[in-house]
């Protein structure tokens, strides 16, 4: 479904990602690890329009998108649930559902996709008219996946959705990231530090160190290989 070739971006004179390739099958979870700074934001940034690569392309569906509009991407179904959440702080919570959906005209299927995520995440409905910046940190991730999911993705870009969340809630978060990939046939590209948590629900994961893939093969692979996991897996 995708592929990355060869990309290559910087933010300004710093070199971010050295000719970074990647391949995300459909209907597949593939993981990007990595330490901080190692270029995993920034890969999700330019297949989802938030950064033009000065080489290489993007293909999804083998049609080149790289530099293209993040709003001509989010019409592709491509979506993006970024570092940090990045909601829609002083809007209610089914504001900023609904603002997912801004691209759609079916009303129909809109009203349907919102008790979707309703039903996958139960505290959205029950604060469905609260603000949604007084959420809980959990709660607003929950909101985040929800408003990437209105408008109906066939690719999920996920940036660190355990990040500072308790253990409990990173568990029904990751057990929802598995239904969405199973149940609607989402296809996950997947960001996580959390290298043991992302490889239990991924199928292929891929090594970052410096901007360069420096370790990739199958997800139960990577969890068995000792010495990936001591030098760049924390664990």
């Amino acid at each position: 479904m995708l592929e990355v070739r060869n990309i290559r971006a910087s933010y300004g004179p710093v070199i971010a990602l050295h000719d970074i390739s990647l391949t995300v099958p459909e209907g597949q979870i593939v993981t990007v690890l990595g330490a901080n700074g190692a270029g995993k934001s920034t890969t999700l940034r330019v297949i989802s329009g938030l950064l033009r690569p000065a080489a290489g392309s993007v293909l999804f569906e083998g049609q080149p998108i790289q530099g293209k509009p993040a709003d001509w991407i989010v019409r592709q179904r491509i979506c993006h649930v970024p570092e940090g959440r990045q909601i829609f702080a002083t809007l209610t919570v089914e504001a900023n559902l609904n603002l997912g959906a801004y691209s759609r005209k079916d009303k129909a299927g809109i009203k349907a996709d919102l008790q979707r995520v309703f039903d996958y995440f139960p505290r959205l409905a029950e604060r469905r008219r609260q603000v949604a910046g007084t959420l809980s940190g959990g709660e607003q991730q929950m909101l985040a996946i929800g408003r990437a999911l209105m408008a109906r993705p066939r690719l999920l870009l996920l940036d660190e959705p355990s990040l500072g969340l308790a253990p409990l809630i990173v568990r029904d978060i990751f057990g929802i990231i598995r239904a969405i990939n199973e149940e609607d046939r989402v296809t996950i590209l997947l960001i996580e530090q959390d290298a043991r948590l992302a490889l239990s629900v991924a199928s292929y994961g891929y090594v970052l160190e410096t901007g360069r893939v420096v370790v990739n093969e199958p997800a139960a692979d990577l969890a068995r290989n000792e010495t990936v996991r001591k030098s760049y897996l924390g664990y």
